[in-house]
């Protein structure tokens, strides 16, 4: 398998073609402070290879962005990336924190979820860069494993506790996990 690579950074629907500084907000745009739970969606990620599509006659490549999101990334997926992943891309350092947003029909379709990051250290990035894994701390949670215990597996409590301790996961997905498993 080939080195994970940032294919396209794309910010507000463009192309970015040059190097950009990564800061914690990563592509949040907004004017209001951030809560914690923005910072842990800092950037969205999405495989360019679930753009190709036989049905569709646009190219591949052409539909980048389509999911909205900021990284378009070639050599991952789903069940090679992994909650709480640390990666070098350019200067910065970046943490995967949760499964992108989803419809329960687009993860029964193969868990096409996408994913975030949440920034660790600011940094110049650019297009074309390798993402360097510099630790894997949480293995068993693939994005494609949390997704299933997300929205799949629902009754599966222990999973789904499993899960809510894992320390990197992003505060959106642990409130929605501590409310399936205590109620509140």
């Amino acid at each position: 398998m080939e080195e994970p690579f940032v294919h396209k950074i794309i910010k507000q629907g463009k192309i970015i073609e040059s190097k950009m500084y990564l800061s914690k907000k990563g592509f949040i745009e907004k004017s209001e402070p951030l809560k914690k739970s923005d910072l842990d969606k800092a950037i969205s990620a999405f495989p360019i290879k679930h753009y190709s599509n036989p049905y569709n006659e646009t190219l591949f490549s052409e539909r980048v962005g389509e999911k909205k999101e900021n990284f378009s990334i070639l050599e991952m997926d789903e069940f090679s990336v992994f909650i709480g992943d640390i990666y070098q891309v350019g200067e910065a350092t970046i943490q995967v924190s949760q499964p992108g947003i989803v419809t329960r029909e687009e993860v029964e379709d193969g868990y096409r979820t996408g994913w975030y990051f949440r920034v660790i250290n600011e940094g110049t990035i650019q297009p074309e860069s390798d993402l360097i894994l510099q630790e894997r701390p949480y293995s068993q949670f693939s994005i494609a494993a949390c997704s299933e215990i997300m929205y799949i597996n629902r009754d599966d409590l222990w999973a789904a506790d499993e899960l809510f301790q894992c320390e990197a996961l992003g505060l959106t997905w642990r409130k929605a996990l501590r409310k399936r498993l205590r109620g509140y």
